[in-house]
């Protein structure tokens, strides 16, 4: 991913591409002052950052202070846990109300949503439900590489 701020959401027949509990585990490379990031529970939008659903951080040195498998502005991450121009693992599981983020096989992130949790207005959509996944292209100065995608359908 590469340019302007863009989403590349998965609009496909896998779970008519909602998604509720579910494993993500991608490969990903990012160049340095890069910035990313892997939305779930997400819907699709024309423009902007989208309003619904969670975002992994993929950030290994870009100025924003948020790192990489860091729930962004939900759970966040300060010390980047992969290096730029090095691939990593990223897995992603999200099952019930508990969300997991690993790379490289260590778990980075453990969070598990509060029953009755409210968001401030700007994060308002940031709360479990279901939806499909999108990869960010965050400023044209940021490349992330993406490859081996795979999702695994969890049951409830």
């Amino acid at each position: 991913v590469n340019g302007n701020v863009a989403h590349l959401y998965y609009d496909g027949s896998v779970q008519q591409h909602n998604f509720k509990n579910f494993e993500l585990k991608i490969d990903v490379k990012t160049m340095p002052g890069s910035n990313s990031g892997i939305y779930f529970h997400t819907i699709y939008q024309e423009s902007s950052w989208p309003k619904k659903g969670y975002e992994v951080q993929v950030n290994n040195s870009h100025t924003d202070w948020r790192r990489t498998a860091g729930l962004y502005a939900i759970q966040d991450v300060k010390e980047a846990p992969a290096k730029d121009e090095e691939w990593f693992a990223m897995h992603i599981k999200v099952k019930g109300k508990r969300i997991t983020v690993k790379v490289n096989d260590k778990l980075i992130t453990d969070y598990t949503e509060p029953n009755d949790v409210t968001r401030d207005t700007g994060m308002a959509g940031r709360l479990l439900s279901s939806g499909t996944i999108a990869l960010q292209g965050h400023d044209p100065k940021s490349t992330v590489f993406y490859k081996n995608i795979m999702v695994k359908v969890l049951g409830d």
